[in-house]
């Protein structure tokens, strides 16, 4: 099969980087034929704030990312196009191309960009959904994307136009939701039912089983205001016992949460910053559990199946997908985000608990192997192509399957 991968990476490196190399490694590994198509937000250094503005055009319509596609689709003659990110320099204008070819698309979401113009379904300390409720407009009031006003406006307008045209539910054969509960909100956004199907993301490589030491507790990630820093230290402080806490990855409030922690005198928490992914990957099979206390809808973190692989249970918020990726009890605990006394009690009965623990471990590992080797990504990843290549996927629409 010969597939044409999409991806548009932003300024800062992030997760659907990754999984847009993985995913076409695996491809490759597999025997199949990948071409790549990228651009990045990078192209927007330097350019003058005449030439941003020009820009916001693009954002709908890429002339040149639409040029571009074309010709890769009339000389390569790709089977299908698996987009991740169009966002901003190539557009949505490029599903246009593919219909004209008669060639089947389908698009990863990665995020909740459709549906909200931050993409996060994240404001003021909590989770916002007025765009979706409401309209575009209350994601413009707020400046939700970049806390700006004006770009926000001008991803709410790419929506617009995009909804008016028909291009998510006529241009576009097929999605891909990381979860179930991200599925559902897209059906609830008004995305077709009938074409979205869940695949996670892939875990490249085995980690390989915990050894079972377990001398702390681990938090993995971006620390930034939607990860639920502050909840994680208020636990800590809450602590009746001592559990050594570290804190693995940088961001805006590592300043702030390193005060805080000094200030409150958990000396029992050591802040890492950033380390390689082999480092992490160590770290976290190191540990006796990792805490996930995130305040908003996570797409797919892979933490938890990075976690899950290396068999250290998971405490996540139950919140959206975190939820749904942890089977509370088995795999790890469940405990309301934004609650430090809640995840306070969760994590004093893990750490006291021992055996308990070990058995979850077991599950978590149990659960990588049935659900994210890349073995199993990969017939599902040929599971949804198929589905993709095949008059059910690509044919008059609306259509049920």
């Amino acid at each position: 099969m010969k597939i044409l991968l999409v991806h548009n990476s932003y300024q800062q490196p992030g997760g659907e980087d990754v999984v847009f190399e993985q995913e076409g490694q695996l491809l490759e590994r597999y025997g199949h034929e990948v071409i790549r198509y990228r651009r990045s937000n990078r192209e927007l250094e330097g350019l003058s704030g005449l030439q941003r503005l020009v820009l916001v055009k693009n954002i709908i319509s890429a002339a040149d990312s639409k040029s571009d596609i074309d010709k890769i689709l009339r000389v390569q003659k790709p089977d299908l196009v698996h987009v991740h990110n169009t966002f901003m320099m190539i557009s949505p204008s490029i599903y246009e191309v593919c219909q004209k070819a008669e060639i089947p698309v389908v698009q990863t979401l990665h995020n909740y960009r459709l549906l909200c113009p931050g993409t996060t379904h994240y404001r003021d300390g909590q989770v916002c959904e007025e765009c979706t409720e409401h309209s575009l407009m209350r994601g413009v009031w707020h400046g939700c994307y970049r806390d700006s006003q004006a770009i926000t406006a001008a991803v709410a307008l790419m929506l617009t136009v995009h909804r008016a045209r028909g291009t998510w539910t006529k241009s576009v054969d097929g999605y891909i939701a990381l979860t179930e509960f991200s599925r559902q909100k897209f059906i609830e956004g008004g995305l077709p039912a009938s074409r979205i199907h869940v695949k996670p993301n892939i875990v490249a490589s085995d980690p390989g089983k915990s050894n079972g030491r377990g001398g702390y507790a681990v938090f993995v990630g971006r620390l930034s205001p939607e990860k639920g820093l502050s909840t994680l230290l208020a636990a800590w402080k809450l602590l009746s016992v001592s559990v050594p806490l570290m804190i693995v990855g940088d961001g805006p409030l590592r300043q702030r949460l390193e005060a805080e922690a000094e200030r409150n005198g958990l000396w029992n928490v050591t802040f890492r910053g950033h380390v390689s992914n082999p480092d992490t990957r160590e770290a976290i099979k190191q540990a006796a559990f990792l805490i996930l206390p995130s305040l908003w809808y996570e797409g797919f973190p892979m933490v938890i199946a990075e976690s899950l692989a290396c068999g250290t249970p998971v405490l996540a918020s139950r919140l959206g997908s975190t939820g749904e990726l942890i089977d509370d009890g088995r795999t790890g605990l469940h405990f309301t985000a934004g609650d430090a006394s809640d995840l306070a009690r969760k994590v004093e009965w893990a750490w006291s608990h021992s055996s308990e623990l070990a058995e979850m471990g077991h599950a978590a590992r149990g659960e990588y192997e049935t659900l994210y080797t890349p073995e199993k990504n990969y017939l599902r990843l040929m599971d949804i192509y198929e589905w993709l290549l095949s008059d059910c996927g690509h044919s008059a629409k609306p259509i049920a399957c």
